[in-house]
């Protein structure tokens, strides 16, 4: 089964490249799905297909974008982003979600803010019968 997932994560965090243009600002996302686009972000900017600058929402996901290549961003008032890139907790079948259970709540949720689209995360773990 924890292949399955992890197959399932990957997919997720392929198609969320789709998003990804050079020239943008990215908020980095915690949790093993955002870990998972972060490393694959990485190979990107590293063969030099693209370039952007991130801000991780975790020091986890900070020590795994610095270790991956990707530039990252000094938190500052004002900062805009084009695109934050996140994990969901739950999701529910009407898509209603829960985000943000962990200890990066707050820092999540300042950089979604200061970011003109939100993207989420989730594999099949992540849905629940229920809102």
């Amino acid at each position: 089964m924890r292949d399955s997932h992890d197959a399932e994560k990957r997919a997720v965090a392929e198609a969320a490249l789709r998003w990804v243009r050079s020239g943008m600002r990215l908020g980095l996302g915690s949790g093993s799905t955002s870990h998972c686009f972060i490393e694959l972000l990485g190979d990107r900017v590293r063969r030099g297909d693209l370039r952007v600058e991130g801000i991780a929402t975790s020091q986890s996901s900070d020590e795994l974008a610095r270790q991956s290549g990707i530039p990252l961003i000094t938190p500052r008032r004002g900062l805009l982003l084009d695109l934050d890139i996140d994990g969901a907790d739950e999701i529910a079948p009407d898509l209603s979600l829960i985000k943000g259970s962990g200890g990066a709540l707050f820092r999540e949720k300042v950089v979604a803010r200061a970011s003109q689209y939100f993207l989420v995360l989730a594999d099949s773990s992540k849905q629940v019968p229920q809102s």
